[in-house]
């Protein structure tokens, strides 16, 4: 038998240390002589911790874990390439990338040892890894705007050439071949285009087992809510002459599992050194924080945002993208500056934007993102503030665009404070550009805490989205 054991996406995990040593004590109970644990991006970042430790305590997760490899997702930059070249570095796992370039147009990080593919002998079989990250990344993640990211079809192939040359020279072959792949509803192509036993995935947050093109893809989710145990099997897979044996995988959730304590008392010691314990508010009635609550249209936590960020640059519409606002535990009595940045954990400002009329409803109309490939077909991807938006997802149209309580003129101009990520990026709400940008406002998380501080954190449910015809659409869907 032939095991790997896989995570991704664990970002704000490190938030609550205890979840993440269970997490560690269940990757580690999965392990043995016959598994290697690997991950697929976003393990370092985004959250309070990894804000506070620029990425690196994920250095105490890999070391407890045992983690031989992981490739880049689109938050290993977030502190900007060279933070990340030294994490690397000193990183016990070996990072496997294909499609990455650095400033020059060189693979990136290949002086601090990232490599576009590795093989490792586990369960005494060869098995062939390739790494590949989203090519939307330098859209993606402003700090990640001097980087190039190839294509990761021909990439992945030319990397798995190399790689199945290189074993063929060595006389050993290759028992099985896997993807480590961050590009979420890329790996489908993946599949189809490759010649791979299995595609460990990632960058999007739900779990996954099928299979596509007899290809296993698998996702484990966010925040170590699972890992997937993979077994490849007996017999030699891709490149090899013995006949493929299909693999299998499981989806194994931490609870129950032993906490690694000693990982748990690093990651206590890295939070309190970052003092983030001020209480900012009060919340009596909890405030969810799911992501089935984000991208299920209007909600309170999202209406909190927008108001904040209208608040803050005094402007006519708050617009929060759901995207950006990470998954955690509700809020319930005090909320501290730790629970803001748990909730927007990026050093980007809110920014303002100036659009017309007619910019501003196409802006609304991408909430429902009918037209961009971003996430789950029913999700929902804004919240907004001094608007109110009706839409009709059987024929996705608006059927109501307000600000203020009047309707929209398209001649007219109006203000929108905004993520700044929204300005720079074409993955989430296309219309909005840096041309439209006109001033910006502080840090996110905190803008959250000065409205906080002179607000209050009470939320209501008022009617400012209102999503029509969605049951017919999921009927149909099934």
């Amino acid at each position: 038998m032939v095991r790997l054991v896989h995570y991704s996406d664990i970002e704000n995990v490190f938030d609550v240390p205890e979840r993440a040593a269970r997490l560690a004590g269940r990757i580690r109970e999965l392990s043995g002589p016959d598994a290697a644990v690997v991950a697929t991006g976003d393990t370092t970042a985004p959250g309070v911790l990894s804000l506070v430790a620029t990425g690196r305590q994920v250095l105490d997760f890999y070391a407890a874990t045992d983690t031989l490899l992981d490739t880049f997702g689109n938050h290993e930059f977030d502190y900007g390439p060279d933070p990340l070249r030294g994490l690397v570095d000193d990183a016990t796992a070996t990072f496997v990338s294909a499609n990455v370039r650095d400033e020059r147009g060189e693979p990136f990080g290949r002086d601090e040892g990232v490599v576009p593919w590795a093989t490792r002998r586990i369960g005494g079989a060869t098995v062939g890894f390739v790494g590949v990250t989203d090519p939307a990344t330098d859209s993606l993640n402003p700090m990640a705007a001097e980087l190039t990211f190839d294509d990761p079809i021909p990439a992945a192939r030319d990397a798995l050439a190399e790689m199945r040359a290189a074993a063929a020279a060595d006389g050993d072959g290759l028992d099985h071949v896997v993807v480590l792949s961050h590009l979420g509803s890329g790996d489908e192509d993946l599949a189809r285009e490759l010649d791979v036993d299995a595609i460990l995935g990632g960058h999007i947050h739900s779990p996954r087992i099928e299979r596509v093109a007899e290809t296993l893809l698998v996702r484990p989710g966010v925040n170590g809510e699972a890992v997937v145990e993979v077994d490849l099997g007996e017999t030699g897979g891709a490149g090899g002459d013995a006949e493929r044996e299909a693999p299998t995988a499981t989806l194994r959730e931490p609870d129950g599992a032993e906490p690694i304590a000693a990982l748990e008392a690093a990651l206590v010691e890295r939070m309190a050194a970052a003092d983030l314990d001020e209480v900012v508010g009060r919340v009596d009635e909890p405030i969810e924080r799911t992501g089935d609550t984000v991208h299920g249209g209007e909600c309170r936590v999202g209406n909190f945002v927008a108001d904040a960020f209208r608040w803050a640059l005094d402007a006519d519409v708050g617009l929060s993208n759901a995207g950006g606002l990470r998954q955690g535990d509700p809020w319930t009595g005090d909320v501290t500056k730790a629970d803001l940045i748990s909730l927007i954990p990026f050093e980007e400002p809110v920014a303002l934007a100036s659009v017309t009329g007619a910019e501003l409803r196409d802006v609304l109309r991408e909430m429902a993102a009918p037209d961009v490939d971003f996430g789950k077909d029913d999700w929902w991807h804004g919240h907004v503030s001094n608007a109110r938006v009706v839409w009709d997802a059987d024929a996705e149209l608006i059927l109501e665009a307000t600000v203020g309580g009047d309707p929209i003129d398209p001649e007219a101009r109006y203000t929108v404070a905004v993520s700044e990520y929204l300005l720079h990026s074409d993955h989430e709400f296309p219309t909005l550009a840096q041309r439209h940008r006109v001033d910006e406002g502080d840090i996110q998380y905190e803008v959250l805490a000065d409205y906080a501080r002179e607000h209050g954190i009470d939320p209501r449910i008022e009617g400012r989205i209102e999503i029509r015809n969605r049951e017919a659409i999921a009927g149909e869907r099934q």
